[in-house]
């Protein structure tokens, strides 16, 4: 275990120390009465400064310039260091980790670097390809600067001989994860780790796509700088993973008809690309012709009532992290144990399954934050508004699914989210099934998939709007 490490572990649990006399105060009368939920009432006005007065700050690497990956146009330069010290570690494959010169010179889906990944990646699938590529693509971040991003390509190893030209699934793993390492790309052209999610390849979304003579384009969705949970960068990072593939392979990937599936994570991703495409890349979106939503996220709001301050509060602040990589606004809002944590080797490069451990700290955001009500700072409500993608109509058919008993992604985000695209006009159906998150990812697949082999068949949904 290394001193860093360590360090952090212990500041971790002195924050939890002090939280729970913090929260003993607020109980015994010294926080206002509210009718938020106890996880997102404010603490005791002091408890910011007090914590901070414990805990020293870290000591974040002085730079002399900053890289490319954290430049912030009207920052400090303190706090674009900062920002650089929370970005995932090197993986020591250039091919993710390396930040083009150039990047600002090429438009978005333009092919920066490809690569032959079908040694690993076939095995891993346990299904014949044709080939399996990877492609290092720009494409723009959720302040539309440059950015880029990977994806993998896979065609089958036999001709389409079904009608018209070959379709394509986009398939969106849940990519729950801080470090590169935790990518499905990485796992593609890598093999199994330790850090592999299991959801990589499984349900087998790419398999069954392929054995069906779809092309699959599988993108790294959280993009270069890992931004979990951040709806504006995945989407754009799909829909230039599609342009690349288009200009990569036209044949297989250019013409035939397309749709997408994502679950949790991926449906994060998917959701928003179902939103963002007509005005991102509309020459793309008007190929789509279904997209499956499944356990979605998509009110950042109520995964604060649902997820602060128990089991799930690993994963929560997880997705807070992911978050700031691309909206720095939020760093002057971490204290000292916040930035610790952040800048920690281990905790900024959290893969799924490790994630879930934090979740027994139990600490509260409010025990990280430099402001007693985090939850209701100007910066938090931007952040919640922007997110939540309100009222933008999807640009194909959805089929929106979820479990019934989901505790920590309520089913009701997800109704909410068939109401407002059937009040937008869209075509849309919602299904509900018995379970709750990490069940219905596997009861609802065969459902979710026969949806959109029906759509790629040229068959039209009937939409299960209620009728106005």
């Amino acid at each position: 275990m290394s001193a860093r490490w360590s360090s952090s572990v212990r500041i971790l649990f002195r924050s939890v120390l002090v939280t729970t006399t913090a929260v003993a105060a607020l109980v015994a009368g010294g926080g206002s009465a509210l009718a938020d939920p106890v996880n997102l009432m404010p603490f005791p006005d002091q408890f910011p400064n007090r914590i901070d007065s414990m805990v020293p700050a870290p000591d974040v690497p002085r730079l002399a310039s900053i890289p490319e990956r954290s430049v912030t146009p009207g920052a400090s330069h303190d706090l674009q260091e900062l920002r650089e010290a929370i970005m995932p570690s090197p993986t020591g494959d250039a091919f993710f980790d390396t930040w083009p010169n150039d990047l600002d010179r090429h438009a978005p889906g333009a092919i920066l670097q490809s690569r032959d990944v079908a040694p690993v990646a076939a095995p891993l699938l346990e299904v014949h390809v044709g080939y399996a590529r990877q492609i290092k693509f720009a494409t723009r971040d959720a302040q539309n600067r440059p950015l880029f991003a990977t994806a993998t390509l896979f065609v089958p190893p036999t001709p389409w001989t079904g009608r018209g030209s070959r379709p394509v699934m986009v398939n969106n793993p849940p990519i729950v994860a801080l470090g590169t390492r935790c990518t499905t790309g990485y796992t593609l052209s890598h093999g199994k780790s330790g850090d592999t999610n299991d959801t990589d390849l499984d349900p087998p979304t790419t398999q069954k796509s392929l054995a069906k003579g779809y092309a699959v384009i599988v993108p790294d969705h959280t993009g270069a700088r890992m931004a979990y949970a951040e709806p504006y960068v995945a989407a754009h990072v799909i829909l230039d993973a599609i342009r690349a593939a288009e200009t990569y392979d036209p044949d297989n990937f250019a013409r035939g008809p397309l749709a997408m599936l994502g679950y949790s994570g991926g449906a994060i991703a998917t959701n928003a690309t179902a939103k963002l495409a007509n005005s991102y890349a509309p020459e793309v979106a008007k190929r789509f012709v279904g997209a499956a939503i499944g356990g979605v996220p998509a009110d950042y709001r109520e995964l604060a009532a649902a997820m602060n301050a128990n089991l799930a509060t690993g994963v929560f602040h997880a997705a807070i992290l992911g978050i700031t990589r691309e909206r720095p606004e939020l760093l002057p809002m971490a204290n000292n144990v916040a930035r610790w944590l952040a800048t920690n080797d281990f905790f900024k490069n959290l893969c799924t399954g490790t994630m879930g451990y934090m979740g027994f700290s139990f600490v509260p955001t409010q025990a990280l934050a430099t402001v007693p009500d985090p939850f209701r700072s100007p910066v938090a409500q931007e952040i919640f508004d922007v997110t939540a993608m309100k009222d933008m109509k999807a640009a194909m058919p959805v089929f929106i699914y979820h479990g019934s008993q989901e505790w920590w992604i309520p089913a009701g985000q997800a109704r909410s989210l068939f109401a407002e695209q059937c009040r937008l006009g869209a075509n849309a159906t919602y299904r509900e099934y018995p379970g709750e998150h990490m069940t219905t990812v596997f009861t609802a697949f065969d459902d979710a998939m026969g949806w959109l082999d029906a759509r790629l068949a040229g068959r039209a949904p009937i939409s299960r709007c209620p009728r106005r």
